[in-house]
């Protein structure tokens, strides 16, 4: 097929497209690079031997939609562009409800006006409220704790919305919990402009002596250490599971759990990537972040079972491939 991979210059889109490239399928990228570098596209091709079209676009606007939609036969869209940083949603609620819900909205359109039929979304377990963890998708969704988790929120309803509007349309919605990792090359990884706002490129960075040292968020969690418990899994799994979700497409709209179903708490994290690595890493704890919640995790049994995928990769494979592509970037 012939997928639109909105996004795809990004940290998930380009190992996404390593994967869909590997499967047999043709790719077009539309990035606006807000968030990346374009050197990640030639490195997808590097790592994949195969070539691929790329736009410099914003897939909020329309006259950069049409331009792609009317140039390529598209057969699928997996959506990934959007702003996904916690904290900054808090702060910058407008900046993330437009850009996240507008891009949707206008690519749905898009797959309506062109008879495009199969869409995967890049949900988020921020979806979900409260600690009822494991997480499952059958639980009603109320009010995300911050406005991030809301636009996925809006996202999955318009989404939900257009299948229910033409029966021939297939959606699938890709609620995943915390990728890591890097692709095992070394080539492509997590690699965010300016200072990180996930954990895994927050401790490469220290860990390499770009930054001083980590900043925890609260130790006063109800958890077994007093830091966040997350779901990690390994980005090229994660990669995986939307190629599954693609080639098993069906008409209506299909909700799944992205995980590893257990948690594994901050502290824990670090302790492996030190044993993993060989790398100490000072830390600090500081104040909890608005809109985090002490511990989310998955139930994935849905996935294993309707797109027989399975997160296989361990932790400490998670923190090797992440130390490499840190260690390899300049």
């Amino acid at each position: 097929m012939n997928i639109l991979v909105s996004g795809g210059a990004g940290y998930i889109g380009s190992h996404t497209c390593v994967s869909l490239l590997n499967a047999g399928h043709n790719v077009i990228i539309a990035d606006n690079l807000s968030n990346c570098q374009e050197e990640s596209v030639h490195r997808i091709e590097r790592i994949t031997g195969k070539s691929l079209t790329f736009y410099n676009a914003d897939v909020t606007k329309e006259d950069e939609l049409t331009l792609i939609f009317e140039n390529n036969a598209i057969d699928g869209v997996v959506h990934f562009a959007g702003y996904k940083a916690v904290g900054e949603s808090v702060l910058e609620p407008i900046k993330y409800y437009y850009n996240n819900v507008v891009s949707t909205i206008q690519l749905s359109s898009f797959c309506k006006k062109f008879s495009v039929r199969n869409f995967v979304f890049s949900s988020s377990a921020t979806v979900y409220e409260g600690n009822r963890v494991p997480y499952k998708e059958s639980m009603k969704l109320g009010h995300a704790a911050n406005p991030y988790g809301e636009t996925k929120i809006i996202s999955e309803r318009i989404l939900t919305d257009l299948a229910k509007s033409d029966s021939n349309i297939s959606v699938s919605i890709l609620r995943y919990f915390n990728p890591i990792g890097a692709h095992p090359s070394g080539l492509i990884g997590e690699s965010p402009s300016g200072i990180p706002n996930n954990l895994m490129p927050y401790i490469t960075q220290v860990a390499k002596g770009k930054l001083e040292r980590l900043y925890v968020y609260g130790d006063d969690y109800p958890t077994p250490d007093g830091t966040g418990v997350r779901d990690y899994l390994h980005v090229m799994d994660l990669s995986e599971g939307h190629v599954a979700a693609l080639e098993k497409l069906k008409t209506g709209t299909h909700i799944y759990n992205l995980g590893r179903g257990q948690g594994t708490s901050v502290i824990q994290l670090i302790t492996t990537f030190e044993n993993a690595t060989g790398n100490k890493i000072p830390y600090s704890i500081v104040e909890r972040r608005p809109g985090d919640v002490a511990t989310s995790y998955a139930d994935v049994d849905k996935a294993k079972k309707e797109l027989d995928w399975n997160a296989s990769r361990s932790l400490w494979q998670m923190c090797e491939d992440a130390w490499r592509f840190e260690s390899m970037s300049t």
